[in-house]
């Protein structure tokens, strides 16, 4: 088979210098270039404690936040969510999508090449009607030059929603992560009231047997008995509805599991056992790190950058589109003689469109394109501040519980040595029941109240590490470095 090549020298000089046009058009770009939304950062949280003073090391990026608690039981369950929750998975596939489509949007860039082949019988009446035979085999090819940048920025913000996708993925996981740590705590507090309400009910009984030795001594009254009969009851209705929440919790961290609640049960902790978990000191950086740190803000921030990228798709329309085409092959009568030098054929071609009455359609898409940007941008600093606000939100909460818990154990001390005295005092006959029951009652809601302030504690130190990123950082899907002077939402 004889090479396939121009017929003239003429004809290469003129396709080079084609082609060294359209690469020198192709470094235009409409648009404006990327530039992240102004924010007024402030330099340092307004709520102060002792957890900023913990080292910086404590949770980063190469740990996995939720071991800083120390209970291998919540890592084993974390675990198994980030394989098998079903909403990390929907995001984990949408990311898929994403990258799927920017290698797509990148694919615009390159030409596109075909092959053709083709035969054909068919009448002619040119000198006398005849029947003829064609055969043609051959190569074509074409490519938009991207005169005014449309594709690259059409690449530009897929890679950008690219981005935006994996953050989305991330703060999937890292809600999933928290949520489950928050179920998980609050289950393993309910197993502490739980406790605390078997060793009430079982000091409520001997109360309620002592009223009854009074009252069948002479030395009591009958409503001792009904009282202490009445608080036995109360306790045990209340212990039979911490059962009842600690169902919730188990099915919640099934699910979070991404299993039915059937296939999933957790052994309480023993009573005689500590609570298997830590309090851990959470480094809380600057607000500035909270920009690269949190994946929701990241991701909007994201979503502001492929907007704008938008504008300059929008504005490449304005101008005319070049496409070249270039075809090659063989075609002749015989088969047998296809891939003769006398069949072959060839094509060069350059096709330069431009609309030029639209009805203001490029001027809508536009405005519409500069909207879309402002309200990105609008979104991403709302987000930012949302995500301000719940890192002081949670510090305010942290201080203050601190201190509420220090009071509320010193309340708990004393409801105790109130219910020793007011016992010792009705078994002496100094005192009526009802200074027992005062007294008991007032210890089991300092003891729960106690316990309900250490769950609280415990999810809002989770949710100062999910509000400050959980150790997670931008970085980690590499957003893509443009920069220039223009504010896109004052291009016109």
């Amino acid at each position: 088979m004889p090479p396939f090549r121009l017929p003239t020298v003429r004809s290469q000089i003129v396709c080079a210098a084609l082609l060294a046009a359209t690469a020198a058009l192709a470094a235009c770009t409409t648009g404006p270039d990327y530039v992240r939304p102004a924010l007024d950062v402030p330099a340092a949280y307004r709520e102060d404690g002792p957890w900023k003073l913990a080292e910086p090391g404590v949770i980063d990026s190469n740990r996995m936040w939720w071991q800083v608690y120390g209970d291998p039981t919540l890592n084993d369950l974390i675990a198994q969510a980030n394989l098998a929750n079903q909403t990390v998975q929907r995001a984990e596939a949408v990311y898929r999508q994403t990258q799927a489509a920017l290698a797509a949007a990148g694919a615009a860039q390159l030409p596109v090449v075909g092959a053709t082949a083709g035969a054909g019988r068919g009448r002619t009446n040119n000198n006398g009607t005849r029947l003829t035979d064609t055969f043609s085999a051959g190569l074509t090819a074409s490519w938009e030059v991207d005169l005014w940048g449309s594709i690259r920025r059409s690449i530009e913000a897929s890679q950008a929603l690219t981005q935006s996708s994996g953050d989305d993925l991330a703060a999937a996981r890292l809600s999933i992560q928290a949520t489950l740590a928050q179920n998980y705590f609050q289950l393993r507090v309910n197993d502490r009231l739980r406790d605390l309400y078997a060793r009430t009910l079982a000091a409520y009984e001997r109360s309620a047997q002592l009223a009854q030795a009074q009252y069948s001594a002479g030395t009591a009254l009958r409503s001792d008995v009904a009282l202490a009969e009445t608080q036995l009851r109360t306790a045990q209705a209340l212990a039979i509805d911490l059962e009842a929440q600690r169902n919730l919790y188990e099915h919640a961290i099934a699910m979070l599991m991404g299993r039915a609640p059937a296939q999933f049960s957790l052994a309480p902790v023993p009573a005689d056992a500590p609570l298997p978990f830590t309090l851990p000191a959470i480094p809380t950086g600057l607000p500035s790190d909270l920009l690269e740190r949190r994946p929701d803000i990241a991701s909007a921030e994201r979503l502001a950058a492929a907007a704008n990228a938008n504008i300059g798709v929008a504005r490449a329309a304005y101008y005319p589109r070049l496409t070249l085409s270039a075809s090659g092959g063989y075609a002749g009568p015989v088969f047998g003689d296809l891939l003769t030098t006398p069949t072959r054929v060839w094509s060069l071609g350059a096709a330069l469109a431009q609309t030029l009455f639209d009805g203001g359609l490029r001027k809508a898409r536009d405005a519409q394109a500069v909207a879309a940007f402002d309200a990105a941008a609008a979104q991403y600093r709302q987000v930012t501040l949302a995500g301000f606000q719940e890192v002081e939100d949670n510090l305010s909460t942290l201080r203050v519980l601190d201190r509420e818990i220090a009071v509320q154990d010193q309340a708990v001390r004393a409801a105790q040595l109130a219910e020793q005295l007011a016992l010792t005092q009705y078994r002496a006959g100094t005192t009526t029941y009802l200074s027992v029951v005062t007294a008991q009652t007032l210890l089991l809601t300092n003891q729960r109240t106690a316990a309900q302030l250490l769950a609280r504690q415990l999810v809002a130190s989770v949710t100062l590490i999910r509000a400050t990123g959980g150790g997670w950082s931008a970085a980690d899907t590499a957003p893509l470095a443009v920069s220039s002077t223009d504010s896109p939402s004052l291009a016109k």
